[in-house]
């Protein structure tokens, strides 16, 4: 049976962020089965779009609807170059393009959302319950995409999926959430390493510090570049435009530093390629991110369905504004633990004419500033009960 424009887009926009996910975790964690995940996934993406141009022909009869399905097509097309951009790195884990450890350690800890592995205790509370009933999504804002059981795979489980002792899981979220997921699977204290991490190479820690930017930034932008449409705010639009200007130049930067460092390698220059593949796919997918938002910035008309669609998507993605009487006013978003409370992940904050693009745990709140924030719908509803009003 055919899929409808609205479960394509659906679909279409699930399969290209989970890809970007397990992308990054398949050469995070080298390994070989996820990437493998990722180049299957971006087969389907092909007949994806090959369905959605046919059903988008075929809705269109005038002129004017012709318009507002040719900015579908367009945040279609630009989906499909996210998950091409997926595909690119899963091909370095295919072809042993392995980074460092004290590169992965770096890029762990160093970005906005973090990857993790952990195995599922005996004793575990969540063990034997599906996804849905345990609620690990909204408790610590650790997203499950994917999981290890034996030697088989569950990619994207959804809420009816159940998790068993041993499976081992692994999950994206804000490094904030990941003491209470770890605690929450395996019911031991979590304690953080202070082993110090091992000194990267000359001016490669540069390098890698701005492939650590360039990948927030761009992941940032497409949250945004979804958000613009949702809302058909301009603003929003232009701050993506702004923010895929500014990983084009640290493209150049980081080509730089891989430069200045190349000799230091001697001939291991494989880690270089990772590195300078990484910025190309970051460019991309920021790319990506300002088509889609340009469809606003230029004032096109988006076909109501692509709205209907975002509210039937894995994750949504919302604004909700911190009024006076706000348990947020006046607190950071450590100090109020929004992301282990509600498992909504503060991506930017909007103040006044200002954006805070990358807010941190130090990061204070005040009456007025609009929060941008993505998770579960239940983590939504939280949300909106300790800010008070809505956007």
């Amino acid at each position: 049976m055919r899929r409808t424009v609205k479960e394509l887009l659906v679909e279409i926009k699930d399969t290209s962020e989970l890809m970007i996910d397990l992308a990054y975790s398949a050469i995070l964690f080298d390994n070989d089965d996820i990437a493998e995940e990722v180049l299957n996934l971006e087969k389907k993406m092909i007949n994806f779009l090959k369905e959605i141009r046919i059903g988008s022909i075929l809705s269109a009869r005038r002129v004017d609807e012709a318009e507002s399905v040719s900015t579908l097509l367009q945040i279609a097309n630009a989906a499909q170059k996210l998950g091409n951009a997926a595909g690119d790195i899963a091909m370095l884990v295919i072809k042993d393009y392995k980074l460092p450890k004290e590169m992965v350690g770096a890029i762990i800890t160093h970005s906005e959302e973090t990857v993790t592995k952990v195995e599922v205790s005996s004793d575990s509370e969540v063990a034997g319950k599906p996804l849905g009933v345990s609620k690990i999504h909204t408790r610590t804002g650790m997203r499950i995409i994917a999981i290890r059981r034996g030697f088989e795979w569950i990619y994207d489980p959804d809420r009816d999926t159940k998790i068993l002792k041993g499976d081992v899981l692994f999950a994206r979220g804000d490094a904030t959430g990941v003491p209470k997921f770890i605690e929450l699977v395996t019911c031991e204290k979590f304690e953080r390493k202070e082993t110090p991490p091992e000194k990267i190479i000359g001016d490669l820690d540069k390098a890698v510090s701005t492939i650590i930017q360039m990948k927030n930034l761009s992941e940032l932008a497409v949250d945004l570049s979804y958000l613009s449409i949702l809302y058909s705010n301009e603003e929003i639009a232009h701050e993506v435009i702004f923010i895929e200007n500014e990983v084009d130049n640290m493209k150049h930067e980081l080509q730089h530093w891989v430069l200045k460092s190349s000799s230091e390698f001697n001939s291991e220059v494989k880690p270089l390629i990772a590195l300078l593949e990484l910025s190309y796919v970051s460019e991309v997918i920021a790319d990506s991110a300002r088509e889609i938002a340009e469809t606003v910035a230029q004032k096109m008309e988006v076909h109501p369905i692509f709205r209907k669609a975002m509210e039937e998507t894995d994750e949504v993605i919302s604004i909700v504004e911190v009024t006076k009487d706000s348990k947020l006013n006046g607190r950071t978003l450590g100090e109020a633990r929004v992301e282990s409370n509600t498992g909504m992940h503060v991506i930017a904050i909007k103040r006044g004419s200002n954006w805070i693009t990358r807010p941190s745990a130090s990061t204070k709140m005040f009456a007025g500033d609009l929060l941008i924030a993505k998770g579960t719908r239940e983590g939504r509803e939280l949300l909106n009960g300790i800010t008070v009003s809505t956007y």
